[in-house]
């Protein structure tokens, strides 16, 4: 996925100005995600997307509900290309990005949903590539920061959704409770039936019971399975 462009069925994501290119862990995050809001919060108005990079989250939520979908991005090159993606989307006027660092970001009213697909590498070796290294790794925004941004721009009652490793996400979730948010809905991520999780979306919101689940790419052999095809059928273009 490392093309200049990726073409979904109703938008195009415009990529080359981004140190993180679509990828298939993100757009199981979109699509979840978004079948989450319709389904269990259909009264959601206002969403931030924190870190949007090329906008990929904010157009997959914009493509199934009407809502006002904001997205923060630390990195002018990636906002710049985020907002030119929004521009060009069939739902210009519900998207808007800011060029700011989430922690300096001060809204005028909080969001009753937010989506992140934060840097997943905490206190690991960092690559030579400073734009993609600031990606992948929490040089600006560890994990603690990011739920402190949650909590302030989050309203009460709210919810977010988090992608993150499958090692990552239960520091992560260590994090979310203390800061006081619940688990509520959990998708392990697995490439094949014969691997092992390597991913986790989580939505963490008020207290109450979590429902679990998996969701498992690719067949024996090698071609999606139908779960994932249920799941993306509504964005991939050849699904």
């Amino acid at each position: 996925m490392g093309n200049a462009f990726f073409q979904f069925k109703q938008f195009t994501v415009q990529q080359a100005g981004s140190a993180m290119k679509v990828c298939t862990d993100a757009c199981i995050q979109g699509a979840f995600t978004a079948a989450y809001l319709q389904t269990r919060l259909p009264g959601v108005q206002r969403v931030l997307d924190i870190g949007t990079g090329t906008g990929l989250l904010a157009l997959m939520l914009a493509q199934r509900g009407r809502y006002a979908i904001d997205a923060v991005e630390l990195d002018a090159t990636a906002a710049q290309q985020a907002g030119e993606n929004f521009a060009a989307s069939p739902w210009p006027h519900h998207l808007q990005v800011f060029h700011t660092d989430i922690k300096d970001f001060r809204p005028a009213a909080a969001y009753s949903f937010i989506i992140t697909n934060p840097p997943f590498f905490e206190n690991n070796l960092q690559g030579p590539r400073q734009r993609r290294t600031a990606a992948m790794h929490t040089v600006s925004l560890g994990h603690a920061e990011l739920l402190a941004a949650i909590r302030q721009l989050l309203a009460p009652e709210g919810s977010f959704s988090v992608l993150l490793p499958s090692g990552e996400f239960e520091r992560f979730r260590r994090l979310g409770e203390e800061a006081g948010f619940t688990l509520r809905e959990l998708l392990e991520i697995q490439q094949t039936p014969a691997h092992a999780p390597f991913r986790c979306v989580g939505i963490f919101g008020p207290a109450g019971n979590l429902h679990a689940g998996k969701l498992v790419i690719h067949d024996e052999h090698r071609q999606y399975t139908p779960p994932f095809v249920t799941l993306l059928k509504d964005y991939y273009l050849y699904l």
